[in-house]
């Protein structure tokens, strides 16, 4: 009888271990499941962010503001504390604020030298964008300058034209067409005009569609470079078409992603005579893996967004226009197919776009890329870190492709 209760007693034991161990198996289940769903969540948030063009984030605090001694206080970050000019968007009577030299440095704030004059009425809110742009109106350049619109696919791009101080020069031949980035307008790019008038060289600065000047696409997102390149290479023909023998196509931040795609794809490919890359993306992998780092996200997450990106349904997952091939946006894995002369400026302390890919890409085609590595400028700042090393850099590299002299046929 005993033998019997505990055979009882073992079944009903096992019994019960049984269902104690479905049912831990079933939580585990909902567990791993919420786990997923939450991280399928995020991806698509991130794949819909590095997509959608955006205002730009307001990422620095005004501390104090002293109009008598023209001075104006920062919150210390990495970039407020850099040497050089700067500009600061802000909220207010004053939308835009040049900033010159750092005065003080404290731990937690910047004091730096106002540029611009600000009033003893000005009102200005506290939040506020720092900004390498240091120009945001043509105007401010005092370089002559015409408003032109470039056909693209899409529709007329709105551009500026500066011409060549000099019609007759050589280098007037020589067209530099600039690119800017990843939720900013052309004026990013005004920065680089003043050189290459000085040089002599009429220079292009346009838009492309989404950026809030150009035309909308069908969703109004970026296809970070992947479609953008067509615009720019519009404008390409423009500048053919208007007197250019050549062109050295400049691209910022995602404008080097843009200008690297229109180098291998355009049927213009023979006038394009080099590239002159600031900040660039060279591989949207890098850059997603590298920011979802910083958000403290888990690696799958970057992994997610990417491949949701490239579905068949990115149009419905990302709101994007057509899946994006991160394959042919990757310049290295192409470097074999690259055939232009390549500059490329680039901060190891970038702090948005690591500058692993610029290195790679200058190592897979030392024949063809320059490498100018900055240690301390920051992301697309370093002709406000140092003018002068950033003017010497591409004048050299200008003057060693004889682009500032005879240009050769087209095409040869």
């Amino acid at each position: 009888m005993k033998q019997h209760r505990h055979a009882g007693a073992n079944r009903a034991t096992a019994a019960t271990l049984g269902r104690s161990i479905r049912l831990a198996v079933v939580v585990l289940a909902a567990g791993l499941a919420g786990v997923a769903a939450i991280a399928g969540a995020v991806s698509l948030r991130m794949a819909r962010r590095v997509v959608t063009p955006a205002i730009r984030e307001q990422d620095t605090r005004i501390v104090d503001l002293d109009t008598a001694a023209q001075t104006i206080t920062l919150t210390r970050t990495p970039d407020t504390r850099l040497p050089g000019r700067y500009g600061l968007a802000t909220v207010g009577t004053e939308s835009y604020v040049k900033l010159g030299t750092v005065l003080a440095e404290r731990a937690s704030t910047v004091t730096r030298k106002l540029l611009t004059e600000i009033g003893e009425q000005a009102r200005i809110e506290p939040a506020a964008t720092f900004s390498g742009w240091y120009f945001d109106r043509p105007e401010q350049l005092h370089v002559p300058f015409t408003d032109v619109l470039i056909g693209s696919p899409l529709g007329p791009c709105p551009a500026w034209l500066f011409a060549a101080p000099d019609a007759q020069a050589p280098a007037a031949d020589t067209w530099v067409i600039q690119v800017h980035g990843r939720g900013t307008t052309r004026a990013e790019t005004l920065r680089a005009v003043p050189l290459f008038h000085r040089l002599g060289v009429p220079t292009l600065v346009v838009s492309y569609r989404n950026d809030g000047e150009a035309p909308r696409s069908r969703t109004g997102t970026y296809g970070l470079g992947a479609t953008e390149w067509r615009d720019v290479d519009a404008a390409v023909g423009y500048a053919l078409r208007h007197g250019a023998k050549r062109v050295v196509l400049m691209g910022w931040s995602m404008g080097g992603a843009l200008v690297l795609q229109l180098s291998l794809n355009s049927v213009h490919a023979p006038a394009i005579a080099g590239l002159i890359l600031e900040s660039p993306v060279t591989d949207w992998r890098l850059v997603l893996e590298y920011q979802a780092k910083l958000l403290h996200l888990p690696t799958p997450v970057s992994g997610m967004a990417l491949r949701a990106l490239q579905s068949n349904f990115a149009d419905l997952f990302a709101g994007t226009d057509a899946p994006i091939s991160f394959d042919e946006l990757d310049a290295s894995a192409r470097a074999d197919e690259l055939r232009h002369p390549i500059l490329i400026l680039h901060s190891d302390d970038d702090g948005f776009v690591p500058s692993g890919g610029s290195h790679r890409l200058a190592s897979e085609r030392p024949d063809l890329v320059t490498l100018e590595v900055f240690t301390e400028a920051r992301h697309t700042k370093l002709w406000n870190y140092d003018e002068a090393r950033w003017s010497r850099a591409i004048t050299a590299w200008l003057g060693e492709q004889q682009l500032l002299g005879e240009p050769s046929p087209a095409g040869s």
